[in-house]
């Protein structure tokens, strides 16, 4: 099983995703944490949490890892010293693949502009959105004085269309890190914003004779359209409580965009059996899987899902955001692509916009590597958590016909209605004639006879209004309103 540690407040540990595989001794944490090293996934110098902190996020006894901890020292895995913590050991690199040749040129189609929902209304419970109100603003500002005070002359010229080396190298170690992704800072590619990673995507596939890709029937909307404006067709997959329907794919399918870790919206994840068939989908047609890890730190269950790319990096782009986890404005996502694609992506980039915002990428990279990245994460998560658990203590008193689902991860909830109780169409009139603006699921593609249900953000409200927000939606929820 996957577990987080998670370093209790004030300890100045970091996140780390461990597979136990079920055995929680000593000899269960030495065989993960070499496997982890072994894969990339721990980079030399890569700090650890402390014992103390370990053995508290994973149940155990201290001794057990500390002494866990003592063998992989003497072994020659990790180093320690006196006042400086455990570390990842320096070892050979293996180098990944070299990326071949880019594709032939074809005529370029440019990207549809993808407007957000413009809601008007004073309290909003929109799902995709973090609470802008908690953007660690002084952090932020001391993360970018460093990197600007540090940052050689060449930063503020005309760069590497994948991104400044210093974030793709402080991402590579985090993503190994926290989601298991195995890259190397040469194949990750930074765009502005996810919609733009897909449109590069898209074009890169389109440029290879790719005519279509496979999405989630239920889900984004922007991502069918941002397919569709670049030359692909969007084929719907159905998605049901194991996620994506993966043996839905045809031969004839040249791709596929997913959200395995927490699917958008209905909430479920992607099954082992599901995640196992899309791969071996991919190896066996050439296929390519573009994996949205769009809230991939807001995980509440502590089972956290490591990434779908670490079961086959050559065939899967893993797609991650700053979107979510600081705040939209920021523009900044990532790619990590397989060797074959990455001068077709890299072309893409250079010709889109040559390079996203260099300063705000400094900013990110001084962020992570100093740990604010983690600490804000962390602290997010425990108010995001809290926030959940209100809706779902409210929605139990005041609209107890109401089943919640899709919680165990993320930043919204799905609210099924119950058969008996209003329609969908008159608690969203009522919603909005309270000055609360929530979607229904159908805004996301689901059919017209699927169960009514919303789907609540419930990440999106400032603090001040958020318990005002929750009031509105059990007042349109409620029966006799």
């Amino acid at each position: 099983m996957n577990t987080w540690a998670t370093p209790q407040r004030g300890s100045g540990g970091y996140d780390l995703l461990l597979d136990l595989a079920g055995q929680r001794t000593r000899a269960g944490i030495e065989e993960a944490l070499r496997a982890a090293v072994r894969d990339g996934r721990l980079a030399p110098g890569t700090r650890l949490p402390s014992s103390r902190v370990l053995a508290h996020d994973l149940g155990l006894a201290r001794n057990t890892v500390a002494d866990a901890y003592g063998q992989l020292v003497a072994e020659g895995w990790l180093t320690a010293r006196q006042g400086s913590g455990t570390t990842v050991a320096a070892r050979p690199a293996v180098p990944l693949r070299r990326p071949v040749p880019p594709p032939q040129d074809r005529p370029r189609i440019a990207p549809s502009d993808v407007v957000p929902h413009p809601s008007g209304l004073p309290y909003v419970l929109w799902p995709g959105s973090p609470d802008l109100s908690s953007f660690p603003r002084t952090a932020w500002l001391r993360a970018a004085r460093r990197a600007l005070t540090a940052a050689p002359n060449e930063a503020f010229g005309y760069g590497d269309p994948r991104g400044r080396p210093e974030l793709r190298a402080a991402l590579a170690g985090y993503l190994a890190r926290v989601r298991g992704v195995r890259t190397d800072p040469d194949h990750l590619v930074i765009c502005s914003g996810y919609t733009q990673a897909v449109g590069l995507l898209a074009r890169a596939l389109y440029a290879r004779g790719a005519r279509s890709a496979a999405v989630e029937a239920v889900g984004l909307p922007d991502t069918p359209t941002v397919l569709r404006a670049n030359g692909l067709d969007p084929v719907p997959l159905p998605v049901d409580a194991d996620g994506a329907r993966v043996a839905d794919l045809g031969p004839g399918v040249p791709a596929v965009v997913l959200t395995p870790a927490h699917q958008f919206p209905l909430g479920v994840r992607l099954s082992p059996e599901r995640r196992t068939a899309v791969v071996a989908w991919a190896r066996s047609t050439g296929g390519i899987v573009v994996e949205d890890d769009y809230d991939g730190e807001f995980r509440y269950d502590r089972q956290p899902v490591a990434a779908l790319q670490a079961l086959a990096p050559d065939h899967v782009v893993y797609a991650g955001t700053a979107s979510k986890s600081l705040a939209p404005a920021l523009r900044l996502a990532w790619l990590a692509v397989p060797p074959h694609l990455l001068d077709a992506v890299v072309r893409e980039k250079r010709l889109a916009d040559h390079l996203s915002a260099v300063i705000d990428q400094l900013t990110l990279a001084e962020f992570i590597s100093s740990g604010a990245y983690d600490r804000h994460v962390r602290r997010m998560r425990v108010r995001y958590r809290a926030r959940r658990d209100r809706v779902v203590e409210m929605l139990a008193l005041r609209a107890p016909g109401v089943r919640v689902s899709g919680i165990a991860a993320g930043l919204h909830a799905v609210l099924d209605l119950p058969a008996q109780g209003p329609p969908l169409r008159t608690v969203l009139g009522r919603a909005q004639r309270l000055g609360l603006a929530v979607p229904g699921l159908s805004a996301f593609g689901a059919a017209p006879d699927h169960p009514p249900a919303l789907v609540v953000g419930y990440a999106t409200p400032p603090d001040h209004a958020f318990s005002t927000a929750l009031s509105l939606l059990c007042d349109a929820l409620a029966a006799g309103a």
